[in-house]
């Protein structure tokens, strides 16, 4: 092989011990020698493999609890020594510093120390300072090292050990070395994040799982994920989730996440484009449809209750990309796996993040994420006629489905059932007249219907609009300088209206 290099000598620093026997086992019969200290030490030790420890390498004991263990030009000239420069080879010899072919680490779990709650002193220790140097270093001389820096690349190791005689290329390393600086960058970044809060300005994040899609947006355009998509969803039947999918899911569990009582909601490019809240699932379900079925052909449909025999009967007439749930029953699962490219998501409990991340120009633009969600003595009264009980209902639904909905929007709803919205309108009176035209469209009465929008009016002709069709009662946030105007057409015209003092934009 062009470039090969064979490992003679390894060293091994591990926290998890999991399929290092392996490892071990396989250097043993390959004829490397092997260093180690601490915890693998023994562990190689108790194998039955002769191991050298560190100690005996460098003539330095483990000092500081263990917080120096490899910091020492014995262990590091080894690895960072050039094969191919004589000086380097010269001092080697020199300093009795043996070569060291391959290094293999396993840092220690900051993340998971930090997820686990621990004390602040106790993430401290789990800051691993030698692992991560070990990394650093081997990559660096890739061309004569092989670095291991994580158990993800065990696998990678034991087919050269296993089918290339312990053999490596130069671009085998180099890939090695590659994942070594992914895994050093990735764990520093938690590391800052920690100590950061966000606080000082700067931007850190790094994810090392990722998804290679079909294609982006468009077919013209390479699309790529990453995150942790299996940790948020089991996904057990269908085609390839695409990059649309993906945004729509997104917008999809924002949206349902809104939602205590049985609901059903179905989307189409990031908008509800049906959804309903009633006792039983199948009736939240043929009231979701009923607000656009047009709309709903292809669309990604989510609910937060286990989807049932009887309800996945009705779904499984329509054609529909996406359905995510967070338990299906079997019959219901059978009959909706009957359409092979079905894409069935059972969706798992999982803190989502507190904040957004969207890229902007050359940089990033970072939010909270808006978890502010109304409640009734959120309302506030701005008129002298005060909505009702089944109103103060229909409003907070509304507003929930208003604050997923793209800038600008207007939500109509009654009885817990979107009639309609207008979405994404450069004009909030646009908004009102796309959702009028559409829920007249598919016969609903607007007569007694709620309005909600995302952002304040600035003059009154959307109430005045609403009051035309038969809308009766509006929930908006307040805060323009004309407020009034709106208040007096409702106080003249017999309808209600309620202040949130909450602003839902989303773009």
């Amino acid at each position: 092989m062009a470039n090969s290099k064979k490992i003679k000598s390894a060293l091994i620093s591990v926290f998890h011990k999991e399929r290092v026997d392996e490892i071990v086992e396989k250097l043993e019969k390959a004829g490397v020698k092997i260093y180690s200290t601490g915890g693998t030490q023994k562990f190689i030790e108790g194998l039955g493999v002769a191991v050298t420890p560190v100690e005996e390498l460098t003539s330095y004991p483990s000092i500081l609890g263990g917080r120096v263990k490899t910091l020492h030009p014995k262990v590091f000239g080894g690895i960072l020594a050039r094969r191919d420069n004589p000086g380097d080879i010269e001092q080697l010899a020199s300093y009795e510093i043996p070569e060291i072919d391959l290094v293999v680490v396993d840092l220690y779990p900051f993340e998971d120390t930090v997820a686990s709650g621990a004390s602040h002193a106790d993430i401290i220790e789990k800051i691993d300072i030698g692992g991560i140097a070990l990394i650093r270093a081997a990559a660096k001389n890739y061309s004569d090292v092989i670095i291991v820096p994580s158990r993800n690349e065990y696998d990678d190791l034991l087919e050269i050990l296993d089918k290339q005689n312990a053999e490596s290329t130069l671009e085998q390393r180099e890939a090695f070395a590659v994942k070594a600086f992914a895994t050093s960058s990735n764990y520093d970044s938690a590391i800052f994040n920690y100590f950061d809060k966000g606080q000082s300005g700067l931007f850190r994040a790094a994810f090392n799982n990722n998804i290679a899609l079909r294609y982006g947006e468009n077919p013209h355009q390479k699309g790529v994920f990453y995150g942790n998509f299996d940790a948020m969803f089991e996904k057990v039947h269908g085609k390839e989730i695409s990059y649309n999918n993906l945004l729509d899911i997104d917008a999809a569990v924002a949206l349902i996440d809104e939602f205590d009582e049985t609901t059903f909601a179905i989307l189409k490019h990031n908008n509800a484009c049906g959804c309903a809240s009633r006792n039983k699932l199948s009736d939240a379900w043929k009231a979701a449809l009923a607000g656009d079925p047009v709309s709903a052909f292809g669309g990604i449909l989510i609910t937060n209750k286990e989807v049932d025999a009887e309800t996945a009967s009705d779904i499984n007439k329509l054609f529909f990309e996406v359905i995510i749930a967070p338990a299906y029953a079997p019959e219901a699962m059978e009959l909706l796996q009957s359409k092979k490219n079905r894409i069935i998501l059972i969706r798992k409990k999982i803190e989502m993040p507190k904040v957004q991340y969207r890229t902007v120009l050359n940089g990033v633009l970072c939010q909270d994420r808006d978890t502010v969600q109304e409640q009734a003595n959120d309302l506030k009264p701005a008129t002298s006629l005060i909505p009702e009980a089944d109103k103060v209902e229909d409003l907070l639904f509304a507003n929930r489905l208003v604050k997923q909905s793209k800038s600008n929007t207007i939500v109509l709803a009654k009885n817990k059932q979107l009639l309609a919205s207008g979405v994404g309108e450069t004009s909030r009176v646009d908004a009102l007249k796309h959702a009028i035209e559409k829920a007249e469209s598919f016969g609903f009465d607007l007569k007694g219907a709620v309005m909600s929008s995302d952002a304040f009016f600035p003059f009154a002709d959307c109430v005045e609009i609403a009051h035309g069709v038969g809308i009766d009662c509006v929930v908006q946030p307040g805060g323009s300088i004309r407020d009034q105007d709106s208040i007096d057409y409702c106080n003249d015209h017999n309808m209600s209206m309620v202040f949130t003092g909450t602003r839902h934009f989303k773009h």
